[in-house]
């Protein structure tokens, strides 16, 4: 017998789900399942994780959600924004992309009328959505009146109706389901046999009673009948459906042709980036390439270097390749409305790597004066969209945020979603007060975790706070709360990741608001955009912004100076003498203790002193051991060599070129790139690739995997 699960949950559905979507997608791989659908309540956030770890792993997954209804439709008008669903639940499953977009609009239509977390829906807005859906009528969540419901909701929503059935493992499954099946008959549809899955295997069922304690500020102890009976709400084989839905084989089928009718996949999702506007007769990459090389222009009023004029055309190039041009437009845009309000912004990140980003003056660093590679912002060989982040004056930010909204439209244009989810303090908090713990065992508990990314607290650390690691309950929260480390907790918005579509947005994923006033935000992160190539346009705030306009008007006020970004002057002797005292507080970037005992030592003279003043206080020159030959040589007191390759290989000096800036000493990624390109044979988009794992030092790092062709690339040129 053949199954596919369509009733699971993940922790998607927030403080409901045990599992994630990913374990959901591999364990029903590894039982045989023929598709699986994971249903979270209100809400598509987790589909694209499902989407590709089903991609990865080769088994069907079919995008769907659980539609909790409100009852009592009169009193819409006067329904507080916080109020929970307290009607029907609907699984909901899209058969096509037009299908999955009403579903998408349904539900940002039931999250804009609700206060942010909650959905507030009606069954007569799901039949205005319903052409092209699938549903199935959870039987717990209809009430007593099962006989008069179904045919009612049947003619009322207009499209294939089941009705889902599981066990309950009671004691009287039997009896129930062969009722079911009768009211099913009596309504002329069809019973769906499902799972009821909220986690993926039977050991995380202690954890799935803390998250619902967690819901419901219980503790464990006074939780009763809130908790599930038994731990069977885990994915199964089809042979034990087929065991307990004996008698009832048309149900198990049910689940195939349901299966079979949704073809839809998130792939067929077509992201289409806003027709930004351009000139009559003109393209957006033939404006885009006018208005880069006239920036160029300007900046270099003496002739533009031929070097740079090259890049140029590279960048432009490329650029139109990918099709990216009305992306680099939007940001133009963005910049120069900002620039004729006064605010005043600043490219940085990757960007700061693009010619073309500089000609439009997104950044004012020139990345040829720099040497900084544009393969780090954009190839032709990299899947994931540039990502161009921009800062304001965080004052004023505001206006250009709510700019956007009003030159896109609402329905186009929406912030990215930032994924709050437990980390090693937050979880020995929740799951401690779960517990029963006092606030001053979990106060010193989380004393004990140091960072905000800490993992597991070990015997060590228990034992210095003054506990007995064997000690029964405190190790089961110990467990539980290593368990629930990474779970989502909630979404949050992006500090200022817009996604704009010529299309609504709406039809691509489900909007609701921010708590924020005047805020919408979509219900996918920065990962799950990265996952669809969908792009993002980074509106970001700056606290020193807003330092240096001030700076400005007063010194416009009292000693009549008319300066801005472009015009301070560069290289003052004075500014770097302060430095060399470290006299620096209140000085961005350079103000922290590590900081301000380095100056003294680096003693920065130049602009990229400072460039590598910043960049040399942190983790990875530090325990790389770069930071004591870097000053030893920059004081004269080491001999600076550079490695070069046999004769036979080519230039001596290609890491001199590369290292010269910094005696021989990598400190920067783009190095770190340009090492790997010139010495080990890679090629840029290899050279991104090790960059990238490198700084994921949040996650298990994949450095390993580049180390072999590293160190073979290098051994072989000598």
């Amino acid at each position: 017998m053949t199954y596919a699960e369509l009733q699971a949950i993940s922790n998607y559905s927030f403080l409901r789900g045990a599992s994630h979507p990913d374990e959901l997608v591999i364990t029903a791989k590894a039982l045989g399942l023929r598709a699986i659908a994971i249903a979270d309540h209100n809400t598509l956030a987790g589909v694209v994780r499902a989407h590709v770890a089903a991609k990865e792993h080769g088994i069907r997954y079919i995008p769907a959600a659980r539609l909790d209804l409100m009852k009592d439709s009169e009193n819409r008008g006067t329904l507080p924004p916080d109020a929970l669903p307290n009607g029907i639940s609907l699984l909901a499953y899209p058969t096509d992309r037009a299908a999955y977009s009403r579903l998408t609009e349904l539900l940002t239509i039931g999250n804009r009328r609700a206060q942010k977390g909650t959905c507030h829906l009606w069954p007569e807005d799901v039949a205005a959505f319903s052409k092209g859906m699938i549903f199935a009528l959870l039987q717990e969540t209809a009430g007593s009146d099962l006989a008069a419901l179904l045919p009612a909701l049947k003619e009322q929503l207009a499209a294939p109706l089941y009705l889902a059935a599981s066990h309950h493992y009671r004691g009287d499954d039997a009896r129930r389901i062969n009722w079911l099946s009768q009211f099913a008959a009596q309504a002329n549809i069809k019973l769906l046999a499902t799972g009821n899955v909220t986690y993926h295997t039977p050991e995380r069922r202690q954890l799935a009673d803390i998250i619902t304690c967690i819901r419901n500020h219980k503790s464990i102890d006074e939780a009763g009948y809130l908790l599930a009976p038994n731990a069977e709400r885990f994915l199964k084989p089809p042979t034990e459906l087929a065991r307990l839905f004996a008698g009832h084989e048309s149900a198990l089928k049910a689940s195939i042709e349901i299966m079979e009718a949704c073809n839809f996949s998130l792939d067929e999702l077509e992201y289409n980036y806003p027709i930004e506007p351009v000139p009559a007769g003109c393209t957006p990459q033939a404006h885009l390439e006018t208005i880069a090389r006239a920036g160029l222009e300007t900046r270099f009023p003496n002739g533009i270097p031929e070097k740079i004029a090259a890049t140029l055309e590279h960048e432009l190039a490329i650029v139109g390749r990918k099709n990216y041009a009305p992306y680099f437009l939007t940001v133009h845009d963005i910049v120069s409305y900002a620039r004729t309000q006064n605010i005043l912004c600043q490219g940085r990140g990757s960007a700061a790597n693009s010619l073309i980003c500089y000609a439009l003056r997104i950044t004012d660093v020139n990345p040829i004066e720099v040497e900084l590679l544009f393969e780090r912002f954009v190839s032709d060989a990299r899947q994931e969209p540039p990502d161009i982040d921009v800062d304001f004056e965080h004052e004023r930010r505001e206006e250009v945020i709510q700019y956007i909204y009003q030159r896109y439209g609402r329905h186009r244009a929406g912030l990215a979603a930032t994924l709050i989810t437990y980390r090693a303090r937050s979880a020995i908090r929740d799951v401690g007060k779960v517990m029963g713990l006092s606030e001053d065992t979990i106060g010193a508990l989380a004393g004990t975790v140091w960072g905000s990314y800490g993992r597991a607290i070990t015997d060590e650390q228990v034992h210095e706070a003054g506990f007995n690691p064997s000690d029964t309950r405190l190790r089961q929260t110990l467990n539980l709360a290593h368990e629930i480390i990474g779970f989502p907790r909630h979404l949050s918005q992006h500090v200022g990741g817009f996604v704009l579509t010529e299309s609504p947005l709406h039809e691509i994923v489900p909007i609701q608001n921010a708590a924020m006033r005047d805020r919408t935000v979509i219900e996918w992160n920065k990962d799950d955009l990265d996952a669809l190539n969908i792009l993002k346009v980074d509106v970001l705030a700056l606290g020193m912004l807003t330092c240096l306009r001030k700076g400005f008007a007063l010194l416009h006020t009292h000693h009549g100076l008319d300066l801005d970004l472009d015009k301070l002057p560069k290289e003052d002797k004075p500014t770097y003498d302060m430095m060399h005292k470290a006299d620096t507080i209140g000085v961005f970037q350079i103000e922290s203790r590590a900081q301000m005992s380095m100056l003294p030592r680096l003693k920065p003279k130049e602009f990229y002193d400072l460039v590598v003043q910043v960049a040399i206080v942190r983790p990875g020159p530090i325990q790389g051991d770069m930071v004591h030959p870097y000053l030893r040589r920059r004081q004269g007191k080491e001999e600076i060599d550079f490695p070069s390759p046999a004769p036979e290989h080519g230039n001596p000096d290609e890491l001199k070129d590369v290292l010269a800036k910094t005696y021989g000493v990598p400190l920067f990624q783009e190095q770190a790139m340009k090492i790997a390109i010139v010495a080990a044979g890679f090629t840029p988009v290899e050279a991104d690739h090790l960059r990238r794992s490198m700084a994921s030092f949040r996650n298990q790092g994949t450095i390993q995997k580049f180390e072999e062709k590293f160190i073979t690339g290098m051994t072989r040129r000598g």
